[in-house]
């Protein structure tokens, strides 16, 4: 699984979740890759997934987008949804 957090650094909401983001990213380290992507350095990417607001999370499965998450949400959000995957 793969694991993408569409950010910018001018994004207050981004800042509040990113801490929770690596949070998770060292709980599940060698079961899911988590990567960042900064919607303004990748425009095109950002745009063929239809990224709309920021903080958005996407959650990838075998190359398909499997789940998203829009907005800053608490830790334990995330976590259920990498867990019912």
């Amino acid at each position: 699984m793969l694991f993408v957090d569409f950010w910018a650094p001018w994004c207050q909401p981004c800042l509040i979740v990113s801490p929770i983001v690596e949070e998770v990213a060292s709980e599940y380290q060698g079961k899911i890759k988590f990567c960042k992507l900064n919607v303004d350095e990748a425009q095109e990417i950002t745009m063929r997934y239809g990224i709309m607001g920021i903080p958005t999370l996407l959650i990838f499965k075998e190359g398909k987008v499997v789940d998203q998450i829009i907005g800053a949400v608490p830790k334990e959000i995330i976590k259920e949804k990498l867990d019912n995957l």
